[in-house]
């Protein structure tokens, strides 16, 4: 059983009860084959005693388990429940986190790291916008196909690379996404997965209550409690630079950290969608390389102006040295013209009067 402070209990309990209060007031009793009962229902959906009389198991118990007054339920009791509530495998597996929440653990998860090889399949992918994403959802890294389709994620500073965050806050995304609505209520409900597993992420959150006090559609969509996990579908987009695309994704889980997934985006081959990938991508590298070429020149300028300053400085504390105006820096130190630096340098030496220590 896990070991946990009454906090931890009561906010875990609190994910327990708002997940199973949404599940159930989505069915009516029709649909579960209950006949109604004559009266005005207070709440909507099934009363907590019908799910129990479903479930198989006694009002009580059920009220104790909604509650999260009881970290021990059976797994039968806990499939009877999923069964009786309609769930799919996603929310089942959600409800089995909730329902047996993980001890707390002793350090703060630590900080995760894409492995090389699986950072050179993703840049491997020329034409294939890709990009790794971790807890929370961070974007851990992207390639230049999913940079150029979607936002530099790795100019930004290391906080806000968070696909929520960009969805929600970035107004770019709004018009990115052809179905907006779709894209972001995705996100929240895979944050409510994530939340399941790990309802102890201070970073977490964090994030939440940033997004429920700065966008009320997160705000309201949270409270939903819906959970969804990312695999395959398609998605449309109008993009500024290139006009609308229809995307296939995959997602695609590498062994050694299930926290951590690959998603590729890919157009069908020869498609108009195919075309303004390619187009997009010969957009961005070749904005890219403008924008490395003017870093580069205004260095090289830097440079330049740096050197012509040290010149002209030095051009001055020659003319300090006495030689009359017109004079060739050679005659302004006693040095023929054409004397070399060294000999010129020797030659100031001489003229200079001798101080004890050289003496």
């Amino acid at each position: 059983m896990s070991e946990q402070s009454s906090g931890d209990r009561g906010r875990g309990n609190a994910e327990l009860r708002e997940f199973l209060r949404s599940r159930r007031a989505r069915i009516g009793p029709e649909e579960v084959g209950l006949a109604p009962q004559s009266g005005a229902r207070r709440v909507p959906g099934l009363r907590r005693e019908e799910v129990a009389r479903l479930a198989g198991v006694s009002v009580d118990y059920y009220v104790r388990l909604e509650r999260g007054r009881t970290t021990n339920a059976s797994e039968a009791v806990l499939d009877a429940v999923a069964r009786a509530l309609r769930l799919n495998d996603t929310e089942r597996t959600h409800l089995y986190a909730l329902a047996r929440p993980t001890r707390r653990p002793s350090r703060p998860l630590p900080p995760q790291r894409v492995r090389p090889g699986l950072r050179r399949v993703m840049d491997s992918l020329t034409y294939t916008p890709a990009i790794v994403v971790g807890h929370r959802s961070d974007v851990l890294a992207a390639n230049d196909a999913a940079r150029a389709l979607y936002t530099d994620f790795e100019a930004l500073p290391v906080r806000e690379r968070n696909l929520p965050r960009y969805l929600f806050l970035d107004e770019s995304a709004r018009e990115l996404y052809v179905n907006w609505e779709a894209a972001a209520r995705g996100a929240v409900a895979s944050l409510h997965l994530y939340a399941g597993r790990h309802p102890h992420d201070p970073k977490l959150a964090e994030l939440i209550g940033e997004l429920s006090l700065r966008d009320a559609d997160f705000r309201r969509w949270w409270a939903d409690h819906d959970v969804q996990r990312r695999t395959y579908g398609t998605k449309d987009f109008h993009h500024p630079v290139v006009g609308d695309l229809t995307l296939d994704y995959e997602v695609l889980t590498p062994d050694g950290d299930p926290d951590q997934i690959l998603g590729i985006y890919t157009a069908e081959p020869g498609s108009p969608s195919d075309h303004a990938l390619r187009l997009l991508l010969s957009d961005w590298s070749a904005s890219s390389s403008s924008r490395s070429s003017g870093t580069a020149s205004a260095s090289s300028s830097s440079r330049s102006s740096g050197t012509a300053s040290a010149s002209s400085s030095t051009g001055s504390s020659r003319a300090s040295t006495g030689a009359p105006s017109g004079t060739s820096s050679g005659a302004s130190s006693g040095t023929p013209s054409g004397t070399s630096s060294g000999a010129s340098s020797r030659a100031r030496r001489d003229f200079l009067p001798r101080t004890g220590a050289e003496s």
